[in-house]
């Protein structure tokens, strides 16, 4: 099985894709936004606020009126980028061993740890 440097809970830039975000007239990225679950097997991410789709529902317990409702659909891995920490923007990820000798992932651009 192959080992993703996403995570649940991580701040992500969707590079790629419908929901691609875009640089600004300043040339800033916009708010990075959460991770909210990895798809190890399928090698997707869903990302919250991304990749909307609409989905008609029955009528259920949980939602009695029914009709159509919007969820977020899964992203592929590979159009996600790590947010780096200090900067705000997208980076790619490192794995080091820190002071305790515990791996942990660092931002190639700035070198910062990323908890």
């Amino acid at each position: 099985m192959t080992k993703f440097k996403i995570k649940k809970d991580d701040m992500v830039l969707v590079l790629a894709g419908n929901s691609k975000d875009r640089k600004d007239q300043n040339g800033k990225y916009p708010a990075p936004h959460k991770v909210l679950k990895v798809l190890v097997k399928e090698q997707r991410a869903i990302v919250e606020g991304k990749n909307m789709v609409s989905k008609s529902t029955k009528p259920s317990a949980k939602n009695p009126q029914g009709g159509i409702i919007k969820q977020e659909a899964p992203i592929h891995i590979s159009n996600l980028s790590l947010v780096d920490p200090k900067t705000g923007e997208p980076t790619r990820v490192a794995i080091k061993k820190n002071d305790d000798g515990k791996k942990v992932r660092v931002a190639k651009k700035s070198g910062e740890e990323i908890k």
